[in-house]
């Protein structure tokens, strides 16, 4: 069995992911191989929050050239957006970002 750290990747920090913290919403790479039931108990764990609910989608790698001929991607990764109830704390990774 995986634990919460191997679920969890990284916090995805990008403009588009900090307008949504006001709704509790907070986004993270996750193993491409994890199920929302496993994402939602490791936020909960490693967070001690209440998920209310986990969106899960899959980002393929975008094509980049390595030179003349040989086009290489980079990697595809799975994103989740969890969103918290509203009796439930704020993740402290996001605090200073918004």
């Amino acid at each position: 069995m995986k634990s919460a750290y191997d679920v969890i990747i990284r916090p995805v920090i990008t403009e588009q992911s900090m307008e949504d913290l006001d709704i509790k919403k907070f986004v993270f790479e996750v193993d491409k191989h994890a199920t929302k039931i496993e994402i939602k108990k490791a936020v909960e764990e490693i967070f001690d929050v209440t998920v209310l609910n986990v969106t899960t989608t899959t980002v393929h790698g975008k094509q980049k050239r390595t030179g003349r001929y040989p086009a290489g991607f980079q990697k595809t990764w799975k994103k989740a957006v969890v969103r918290l109830s509203e009796d439930s704390k704020n993740i402290e990774i996001f605090e200073g970002m918004a």
